[in-house]
């Protein structure tokens, strides 16, 4: 299929309600700052509004921001060429307002700089895995399609979701399957792994989802939806370090945040939604010890939450796009300058020391990001 066409196939998850909280920060003259008047927007103060993108996938929100807001430029940031691909042959239309950058997402603050821009208006998160990883059989990402059992979202990772299942003991693929999958038969499963890959090593998805459905009991396969979804989860974060890159990316992509900038955070599972809303929540908290009778400058919030808290879909929404249906939108504006790491130290500080002892892991070889930009435009 052309590549214009495979993109166009993918529906943007919460598409007009992004489009609605992002655009304020991308108007003429960049966004404004808390208690800033309503008409103070400067069209000649010669800032081009930023949009970054960090979750290209097939680029439909960045069309629509790009669209609703032609004074903007768009970053879009996917560690998967495949995606980077697609997602500029949909968005060849807007010539050099569209920067396309092969990069993992807690890689935003480098990325900006090494186009020269100060900082970003507006950033999306789009997490999790993107429709095209999930269509492309040979991906390994969907459980429904017999395929190699890859799931890299950057295929020069160095592990594979086979090497996850045949290399790793028992105590380790069992808590893989337990943290990242939240699977209630982590151990059982991971045991049965073990036991079925000492006759022949796992290659395809059919067989893993066989494995699945025999050692998941009958009783939790009809209340708890496809017996491999949350084995299929885990596998997927293992192999692409995802919530060590989270973990990461929401103070760089904070630190990023131009006074008045706006973030928004799409996330699809649990372990996701926690992290981004502990992070949007400690950023929003002033950081002043008890005790003191005025709040000074520099213990105010950063950040102030907007919206309605965790968000989600329409019914009509998931009607048309299923896929939808477990989304969830945070978003947030920043409200206070400060020093560069000067965020990210406070959001380290507030993490609870035992989520601190469970940082997860990342694959540990990675192609310098100067030798992976994107498509040349």
């Amino acid at each position: 299929m052309h590549e214009r066409e495979t993109a166009d196939r993918h529906v943007p998850v919460m598409l007009e309600r992004i489009v609605e909280v992002l655009s304020p920060a991308l108007a003429p003259g960049g966004p404004q700052p808390e208690g800033a008047p309503t008409d103070s927007t400067d069209e000649s103060s010669g800032h081009t509004p930023v949009y970054v993108d960090g979750t290209l996938g097939m680029g439909g929100h960045t069309e629509a921001i790009l669209s609703a807001c032609p004074q903007a430029i768009a970053v879009g940031i996917d560690r998967d060429p495949q995606a980077l691909r697609f997602a500029s042959a949909r968005l060849a239309r807007f010539g050099d307002r569209f920067r396309p950058v092969q990069a993992v997402y807690d890689e935003i603050g480098d990325v900006l700089a090494d186009l020269g821009l100060p900082g970003a208006d507006a950033v999306l998160l789009d997490l999790g895995v993107s429709s095209l990883q999930l269509d492309e059989a040979d991906r390994g990402f969907a459980y429904a399609q017999d395929a190699p059992l890859d799931m890299r979202m950057d295929p020069e990772l160095p592990l594979t979701a086979a090497d996850v299942l045949n290399t790793y003991e028992a105590p380790e693929l069992a808590r893989v399957l337990h943290e990242y999958g939240e699977e209630r038969f982590a151990r059982k499963i991971a045991g049965a792994v073990v036991r079925d890959r000492a006759q022949e090593p796992f290659t395809t998805s059919a067989r893993l989802v066989e494995l699945l459905r025999r050692a998941i009991p009958a009783a939790s396969q009809r209340s708890g939806g496809h017996p491999a979804k949350r084995t299929f989860q885990a596998l997927r974060i293992e192999v692409n370090g995802e919530l060590a890159a989270l973990a990461s990316a929401l103070p760089a992509t904070l630190d990023s945040l131009r006074l008045g900038g706006r973030v928004a955070v799409l996330s699809y599972h649990s372990l996701e939604d926690r992290m981004v809303k502990r992070a949007l929540a400690a950023a929003s908290r002033g950081s002043a010890p008890p005790g003191l009778p005025v709040e000074l400058a520099e213990h105010a919030p950063y950040l102030r939450l907007l919206g309605r808290g965790g968000e989600v879909p329409t019914a009509a929404e998931v009607e048309v796009n299923p896929r939808a249906a477990s989304a969830r939108l945070r978003v947030a504006m920043r409200i206070r300058a400060g020093a560069p790491g000067e965020l990210a130290a406070q959001l380290a500080s507030a993490d609870p020391p035992s989520d601190r002892k469970k940082t997860p892991r990342r694959p540990t070889t990675r192609t310098p990001r100067t030798a992976r930009k994107g498509p040349p435009r």
